[in-house]
């Protein structure tokens, strides 16, 4: 396609599932956003997961890959379903976030949780506990045990099978993730909680050590706790007020963030963004934490929120627009507190019934 020179590029990926009908909306939101802020967006769509697997045979393309690399930022939808599942693991629809965020060096996932007022009493939280939930966890993305090596599956002699898979980080993993955490913090309430398992994992002593120590060297402004992973997931569920930035291993943080969704009310409402270095340039990669809802993709119900708020992230983080990224914000919140709500959520709405909700709040 022809670009405008002064265009901000985007790419974007809807995938498997439910993604299409969920970037739709986004899609929606960005065009009406963008024109009143008077901002200049080419878009350029391609394919990823299951549907590239369909249509070139990897989930990846490399061209998707190419032109990912010459964007300003990546707008992902959701990847996988069953109709991919016995591929093998090179192949599943998931290498292609993976990949990305691998081939991008985007080290960073950040995980906002919060609950809408609106949506207080939908939390499995008693309400004024769920009203204190505001925390944004900090994910490690390119390392430990989804990346390391060496992992495979084995056969052996007498036909017995073994997994095995590999947790490892090295210092300039841990400090770099751990750098971006209090920074952000220091945008937020100056407090990091630090997460792994150092009682009982190498992996787990080296990240504490080196969190420790990165803290007293150049944030000492900024409280510093350590937790265990089964602590803080008994915490966030006891107490998420105590938290403001959690800074934690891929494997913990995929976890732990789900865990904060649930406390939301809804998956469906959060996003996503994977960035390097905080301040540096992109391209950065942004997408709702759920996944692809097989189950019910194609009906028009699922709920776009988690979409279009990766839409806002995409304008903060990447575009450096605070304005239109609040906007959008503040749009969902109004549409929610107006009533509207897909089936998640307990309501009737449409994925375009709620995708004109946030338009008719905009």
């Amino acid at each position: 396609m022809t670009t405008r020179s002064n265009a901000a590029r985007l790419l974007v990926l809807p995938g498997d599932g439910i993604g299409p009908e969920i970037m739709e909306q986004t899609l929606r939101v960005l065009d009406r956003v963008a024109g009143e802020a008077g901002v200049a967006v080419d878009i350029e769509t391609g394919l990823v997961g299951g549907a590239a697997i369909d249509a070139c045979g990897a989930p990846l393309p490399d061209d998707v890959l190419a032109r990912a690399k010459a964007c300003d930022a990546v707008l992902f939808g959701s990847v996988g379903g069953p109709k991919w599942d016995k591929l093998g693991f090179d192949l599943r629809p998931e290498m292609a976030i993976l990949g990305l965020r691998s081939e991008l060096t985007l080290f960073a996932n950040l995980r906002p949780a919060m609950v809408f007022d609106s949506l207080a009493s939908a939390s499995p939280l008693r309400t004024e506990l769920a009203r204190s939930l505001d925390v944004m966890i900090v994910r490690e993305a390119t390392g430990g045990v989804y990346f390391g090596e060496p992992r495979g599956i084995e056969t052996r002699p007498d036909g017995s099978r073994r997994g095995f898979n590999t947790e490892s980080y090295e210092t300039s993993e841990i400090e770099r993730v751990a750098r971006a955490a209090f920074q952000i913090a220091r945008g937020r309430r100056g407090k990091v909680t630090s997460v792994e398992k150092a009682n009982v994992m190498e992996s787990g002593l080296v990240w504490r050590q080196t969190v420790e120590a990165l803290g007293a060297r150049e944030f000492s402004d900024i409280a510093l706790e350590h937790m265990y992973a089964d602590n803080c997931a008994m915490q966030l569920a006891r107490e998420p007020g105590r938290f403001d930035v959690i800074v934690t291993t891929n494997l913990f943080g995929d976890l732990l963030s789900d865990l904060a969704g649930a406390l939301t009310g809804s998956l469906g409402l959060l996003p996503s963004a994977t960035v390097g270095e905080i301040g540096g340039e992109g391209p950065f990669l942004f997408e709702p934490i759920h996944g692809s809802a097989p189950d019910i993709a194609g009906q028009g119900i699922a709920n776009p929120l988690g979409q279009i708020l990766s839409l806002a992230l995409l304008f903060r983080w990447s575009l450096r627009l605070e304005e239109p990224a609040a906007q959008i914000e503040r749009a969902c919140a109004a549409a929610l507190a107006g009533g509207a709500r897909t089936r998640d959520l307990g309501g009737e709405l449409t994925t375009r019934k709620m995708g004109d909700a946030v338009l008719a709040a905009l």
